[in-house]
């Protein structure tokens, strides 16, 4: 089975063919420091999370980059809102920013490149476009010319002519001077300096990058002229995504990547999530209520292209899903030395890994892999229930443990990871002798139809990390 991949470029599945055999480079556009990230950050930092560590299970070595946007106008403006620096705004939420996401289980990227960390190879870049009449200088500013690049909008389909001027989108917002552009389509690469704003010296005077030129000159200095993925929300598909493209393209001569992968959007209650229409969740928030498996179970039950709708029963589904699969992860941890496996070697299930590969290589179907998740935990939940009811059961230990190490492995894959109790937490403090006395007394006072006590010692046992089954013929059987 060859993976897949939907390529934005070429709107189809493609087989995925890396520039080098066994690696690849990717790319993925990460956030504006100036504010804690929302629920929308979050389905775009544990998708793209699955696809590198998917990636790496699939063999490849992978060197993984996320820019963080530094040096903005939100940030500007939450500065000077709070009478602070840009600098304490980007620190404060970078630092945020890395809490959240080991709160998600996201593992770090390789490197997170900033845009003011990045100005020598910006300003480069400015100057090539500039060397090769694809930009402009006017006034301090630099534009691209976005007439001069003949394959402009061939990512978003978007033919210029169709589009209303003004449609540069933010950046457009962020330079009311639209009369020093040539073209209302031409979008700025460096922006004359303000006064109170921090600036950097540059051949056009002292100034700051534009937002879309910041992403081509990470990439080509952390990962070269060409990659094989570049990834990012849908949002981005135009203009941030379409200009890095202008850019790079330009400049180079060379593809800027080979594969361009989006995530869809996130809706709340089917109405897109904004500040506005209150239905706004940072993340933080978010994982204040719910846990972090249940946050990532949500959202990897959606294919990755699609719209996810979050939603309290949708939230409540991917719980119980949660409580599923744990059990199943936790079953070697409750069961395996009763069964005897630390005399067995380690193995996994072939063809269970064999039909998720399948299943995932398909443009990363996650949402098809986690049935073969589920459909391993409930069978081990199953057993699980047999060994506590009656003590053993009449599958083997060797494929019990083959089945466990299988969900283990496939479930690692996606970051989903039941942590099981730590031995201090497990002892219980009562002997054998002690529980045997309690279960006693339980049955003298159920006797004596003194109900209210036999469920106290009962409740008292639980407390105490025991569960009672009470057998037929008045017997009761009890495990730690």
């Amino acid at each position: 089975m060859t993976l897949t991949i939907y390529n934005t470029l070429t709107r189809r599945k493609e087989p995925f063919q890396p520039i080098e055999p066994g690696k690849v480079r990717m790319y993925c556009c990460g956030i504006t420091v100036y504010d804690y990230c929302h629920l929308g950050h979050a389905r775009t930092c544990v998708v793209w999370d699955v696809v590198r560590r998917y990636l790496q299970w699939r063999g490849y070595q992978v060197k993984y980059i996320q820019n963080f946007t530094d040096i903005d106008d939100k940030i500007l403006n939450r500065a000077k809102k709070e009478g602070t620096s840009m600098e304490e705004v980007s620190e404060r939420f970078i630092k945020a920013y890395f809490e959240d996401m080991d709160r998600l289980h996201i593992e770090k990227a390789d490197a997170y490149p900033r845009a003011t960390h990045t100005l020598d190879g910006i300003k480069r870049l400015v100057y090539e476009l500039e060397q090769k009449g694809y930009a402009y200088a006017a006034d301090g500013d630099v534009y691209y010319s976005v007439r001069r690049f003949a394959d402009y909008g061939k990512l978003s389909g978007r033919k210029l002519e169709d589009l209303q001027a003004g449609a540069s989108g933010r950046v457009e917002l962020e330079d009311p001077e639209t009369q020093k552009k040539k073209d209302p389509f031409d979008f700025a690469l460096w922006k004359a300096a303000k006064a109170g704003e921090p600036s950097w010296e540059s051949p056009w005077g002292e100034g700051r990058p534009g937002w879309h030129i910041e992403c081509s000159a990470m990439v080509r200095e952390r990962l070269g002229e060409t990659i094989d993925i570049h990834v990012g929300g849908s949002d981005l598909i135009f203009p941030h995504h379409e200009n890095e493209i202008a850019q790079s393209e330009a400049a180079t001569g060379q593809p800027l990547a080979r594969y361009w992968m989006h995530n869809g959007m996130v809706k709340v209650g089917g109405d897109k999530m904004s500040k506005s229409l209150g239905n706004f969740t940072t993340i933080r928030d978010l994982l204040d209520k719910v846990e972090p498996m249940v946050v990532r179970l949500f959202i990897l039950q959606t294919h990755y292209r699609n719209p996810v709708d979050f939603t309290e029963k949708a939230i409540d589904a991917a719980s119980n899903g949660w409580q599923t699969l744990q059990e199943g992860l936790l079953f070697g941890h409750h069961y395996g030395e009763k069964l005897a496996w630390d005399d067995l070697p380690g193995a996994t299930v072939p063809e269970l890994v064999q039909k998720y590969r399948e299943i995932v290589d398909d443009d990363f179907n996650f949402a098809g892999g986690l049935a073969v998740l589920f459909e391993l935990a409930k069978e081990l939940r199953k057993e699980g229930n047999i060994l506590v009811h009656q003590g053993k059961t009449d599958t083997s230990p060797e494929k019990l443990k083959a089945q466990w190490q299988t969900l283990v492995e496939l479930s690692q894959v996606l970051g989903l990871e039941a942590i099981a109790a730590q031995p201090e937490q497990e002892t219980t403090g009562l002997s054998d002798a002690d529980i045997e006395a309690l279960i006693e007394q339980r049955a003298q006072a159920r006797k004596a139809k003194n109900f209210a006590e036999g469920d106290r010692i009962r409740d008292e046992l639980k407390a105490n990390g025991i569960t009672l089954i009470d057998a037929g013929g008045g017997v009761t059987k009890w495990h730690r």
